[in-house]
């Protein structure tokens, strides 16, 4: 059997293109009322994702909020971060 020969890609490509994941974790500081306000201006969730999304961080301590690339989601990551929301990109 033939091997399959991979062409090596360039990191800095494969940050800007590959899907990423913007965490929202729990922290007993922000009311939900901001979390969900937060997320419906800087993410564009409906209020009913909000809400999902913010109960899911209430009670499992995190919960992946949106994907896409990384020049996508940093200045939400950003946004966020500004208004006291914990998040990270993974």
């Amino acid at each position: 059997m033939k091997k399959q020969q991979t062409k090596p890609i360039d990191s800095t490509d494969q940050l800007l293109t590959s899907r990423n994941e913007l965490i929202l974790f729990n922290d007993d500081v922000n009311s939900f009322e901001f979390v969900i306000e937060s997320l419906v201006e800087v993410c564009d969730h409906d209020l009913v994702q909000a809400e999902q999304c913010a109960m899911i961080a209430h009670f499992k301590g995190k919960c992946g909020i949106k994907s896409g690339t990384l020049s996508e989601l940093t200045p939400m990551n950003n946004e966020l971060n500004s208004r006291g929301i914990s998040t990270v990109l993974a």
